[in-house]
């Protein structure tokens, strides 16, 4: 297959734990043609969908997987760019990490464009710019600890009353930035929701602490609608309640628990419909937080520590996906 991946920066990716960087390596050992652009190298021209683009070359990449000690920037090689129609790629794959602002917007307009054209995108443009990774979650409401998305500085404040130990995120944050704990007793909660809320201009999210967070922020991830086996937990640093990887949590693979396989089965099914080939849940205690569509990763942990082969998988399905679309 002929396979274009919408990445950032070549070499800003951490290619020791990156899971774009294992997708590619894994599609590229099944004899599948790689290219890459940027989301700005996307363009309506000509009545078409279009990428200024460049093959992309893999050099001994496979020893840079999981090896920090490796230089990040000696793993490829580009060819010339070129202007290539995104429906004469046999996939498409938007990987560009959030944040979800005007420009990513954007892009899912050119790339559903695309789809219009034949292209096949995953996930699917739409779905991705339709689908909030925080808000998703209130369409599974058995699954959730009670919450609140808004701006009134007066809701957020008797919701922290009644529930004495909350977090608020914004909606459109990512990597467990600007996330607070907050408590009913806690003498920064008003100059806090003033803050998140750009005193009353943006809505935000307001959930029950969930203490079990102690033991991780699980990452389950959904692949075609079905879960990989084990889940990656991301445990918070000491004095920590955030276990992103991002802001200094440890990654620990772990075996989907009942919960985790029950909330799978009941979430996976209605969003692979969409065209969410995959899916990255956030899953703490028997709670769901998040529904993350954009980039999910977590591939490289699991696939360590487990001996999963999470790319693998991955490469399955969306060979999968493409015959079956081209059928």
């Amino acid at each position: 297959m002929k396979l274009l991946f919408i990445l950032d920066p070549l070499p800003a990716l951490k290619t020791y734990k990156d899971t774009s960087f294992a997708m590619m390596v894994e599609a590229a050992k099944r004899g599948h043609e790689l290219h890459f652009t940027l989301q700005d190298g996307l363009m309506w021209k000509g009545g078409r969908a279009l990428a200024e683009h460049c093959r992309l070359h893999l050099v001994d990449a496979e020893k840079y997987l999981g090896n920090p000690a490796l230089h990040d920037e000696d793993w490829y090689r580009l060819d010339l760019p070129q202007e290539t129609a995104l429906a004469d790629f046999d996939a498409v794959l938007m990987r560009k990490d959030p944040p979800f602002d005007l420009e990513y917007v954007a892009s899912t307009w050119l790339l559903e464009e695309a789809t219009r054209e034949g292209a096949r995108v995953f996930n699917d443009p739409r779905a991705i710019r339709d689908h909030s990774e925080k808000l998703a979650i209130a369409q599974f409401p058995q699954f959730i600890v009670p919450t609140i998305v808004t701006r009134l500085e007066g809701q957020l404040q008797r919701f922290i009353d009644a529930q004495a130990d909350v977090v608020l995120k914004p909606l459109e944050g990512h990597g467990g930035a600007s996330v607070f704990r907050v408590t009913d007793r806690d003498p920064n909660r008003n100059v806090i929701i003033e803050t998140l809320t750009g005193s009353g201009t943006r809505a935000i999210m307001a959930q029950r602490y969930i203490p079990e967070i102690r033991d991780g922020d699980k990452r389950v991830l959904l692949i075609a609608g079905e879960p990989v086996p084990y889940s990656l937990a991301r445990i918070p640093k000491p004095g920590e309640t955030r276990g992103n990887l991002a802001a200094g949590g440890t990654g620990v693979a772990r075996a989907l628990s009942p919960r985790d396989r029950e909330i799978a089965a009941a979430v996976g099914p209605a969003l692979a419909r969409r065209g969410l080939l995959l899916v990255g849940l956030d899953v703490i205690g028997d709670w769901l937080t998040e529904v993350n569509v954009t980039s999910p990763t977590c591939f490289q942990e699991i696939t360590q520590q487990s001996g999963f082969d999470v790319s693998a998988a991955f490469l399955e399905a969306l060979e999968a996906a493409v015959k079956a679309s081209s059928a």
